[in-house]
């Protein structure tokens, strides 16, 4: 099984902050942010990692990066999308990568408290399909949406206005070989982007989406208040892993 990390797009929600970099290179407390989600599949087991990245710094990454000696790793991959044409067109990118094997796609700034080891062996246990994982959250209309109907995902909406559950899709997506076939036969939406939540519905009318729901906190760090959000837990789950006296937990966490 291999690893996508998706570390592309222009960051505009994050206003100055990314006018000279990356958003994927700014710093969440002691890290770049990226270095987040490359850890979280290494934690997973995974050890064939591809990067994909865009705009006019991918040339930081392999600067930073290199081939995860940080990681433990031998090698990484990295590949470049052109423009912003949405997440499963900068997944699009990583068929010739994947080689055939099932993959665990990350987004670049999805930042988790826990291992999602358990939920990749159940994913491995899986005959086909995908697998995706959800968490109650506060704020769902910024997130994709899973509409649930007893114990299966009947439904994921984009940023709807009126949510149908609590339930964000958080940015860990684990496909069998067809997502490229699927994704193929997209549309661009009225974005203009090729939404990866079409994907996750293709899968769903075929009877072929598992999902788990997430134990500890997970936080995306693409604006500016889930930045500090980020900053924040990821600063208390260090110094408690250290021993260190900590204060309050932040506000509204999730």
């Amino acid at each position: 099984m291999k690893g996508v990390v998706l570390a592309g797009g222009l960051g505009t929600r994050l206003g100055a902050l990314t006018r000279i970099t990356n958003k994927h290179l700014l710093p969440v407390y002691d890290r770049p942010m990226v270095y987040y989600p490359i850890q979280t599949l290494v934690d997973a087991g995974i050890r064939e990692i591809l990067l994909v990245t865009g705009g006019n710094n991918a040339g930081d990454f392999l600067r930073l990066l290199g081939n995860g000696e940080d990681f433990g790793l031998k090698h990484l991959d990295y590949t470049y999308q052109r423009g912003e044409g949405g997440i499963a067109d900068a997944l699009s990118l990583a068929e010739h990568f994947a080689g055939g094997e099932r993959i665990i796609v990350i987004l670049g700034d999805n930042i988790l408290e826990r291992s999602i080891g358990a939920y990749v062996e159940r994913f491995a246990a899986q005959r086909e399909g995908a697998r995706v994982l959800l968490k109650e959250v506060e704020d769902p209309w910024r997130f994709g949406v899973a509409e649930l109907k007893e114990e299966r995902v009947i439904r994921i909406h984009e940023k709807p206005k009126d949510p149908p559950s609590p339930y964000a899709v958080a940015g860990v997506y684990m496909y069998d070989t067809e997502v490229f076939d699927m994704i193929r036969a997209l549309r661009p939406s009225t974005r203009g982007e090729m939404e990866i939540t079409d994907v996750n519905n293709l899968y769903i009318d075929r009877g072929r989406m598992h999902h788990d729901v997430l134990e500890g906190w997970w936080t995306d760090a693409g604006h500016p208040e889930s930045l500090f959000r980020a900053t924040a837990l990821v600063r208390q789950k260090t110094r408690a892993g250290r021993g260190d006296a900590i204060g309050a937990e932040p506000a509204q966490v999730q």
